[in-house]
């Protein structure tokens, strides 16, 4: 007959233990998308709205003798953008090998690129709000919406890079077995590029076509 001591022992040991641990993807990966599929429905009903009200308004489009807008930094801001998951995907595979430099460059690199393209975008305003501005038209009311809309996430997504970032420099709970919030931050920054490449081409080349 098992005895008192061995069933505590056997209830708690490695074996039994990780018959307990949860399977599968963990709570906090989850949050991050469904996070991201309510973000992606709210630019997909922004985007729409801007094809219909461009189709209702008719063939001029920009109207009001607004200028099909520029392309150049636009342009900059997608080669800055878009290539800054690359060094994200790298600091997530190194933080699972418990490489925290390899984390270190590859937050440090997409900070650098992204706050480029805040840079650039605070650029085409200036220059933008020139010629038109929120209240000029459903042009200027789109545009300045949807640019500004998607700049906020740039900056979320910045701000959560940022801790990261600090974090691994103050010597956080970083290893090759605690690389969740790293993954988390990754999802949404891959979101942000995928949804300036939507933004791009709706936005910027649409009305050329």
């Amino acid at each position: 007959m098992t005895g008192r001591g061995g069933v505590v022992a056997a209830a708690t040991g490695a074996e039994a233990l990780s018959t307990e641990e949860p399977v599968g993807r963990p709570t906090g990966w989850w949050g991050m998308v469904m996070f991201v599929a309510t973000e992606a429905t709210l630019f997909a009903c922004l985007l729409g709205s801007y094809f219909y009200l461009r189709f209702q308004f008719g063939p001029q489009w920009p109207p009001d003798g607004i200028d099909k807008p520029k392309l150049l930094i636009p342009l900059l801001m997608t080669v800055v953008l878009v290539p800054s998951s690359i060094p994200v995907v790298w600091a997530e595979r190194g933080i699972r090998q418990g490489r925290r430099g390899r984390l270190q460059v590859g937050l440090a690199t997409t900070m650098l690129l992204g706050l480029s393209f805040i840079g650039l975008l605070v650029k085409e305003y200036f220059d933008d709000t020139k010629l038109y501005t929120l209240t000029t038209n459903v042009y200027g009311s789109l545009f300045y919406l949807i640019t500004g809309f998607h700049g906020l996430h740039v900056l979320v997504g910045l701000t959560m890079i940022g801790w990261l970032l600090a974090a691994s420099l103050r010597g956080g709970s970083f290893g090759s077995h605690r690389h969740e919030r790293v993954r988390n931050a990754a999802i949404y920054w891959h979101f942000v590029d995928t949804v300036w490449v939507a933004i791009l081409f709706t936005i910027y080349l649409s009305p050329r076509l």
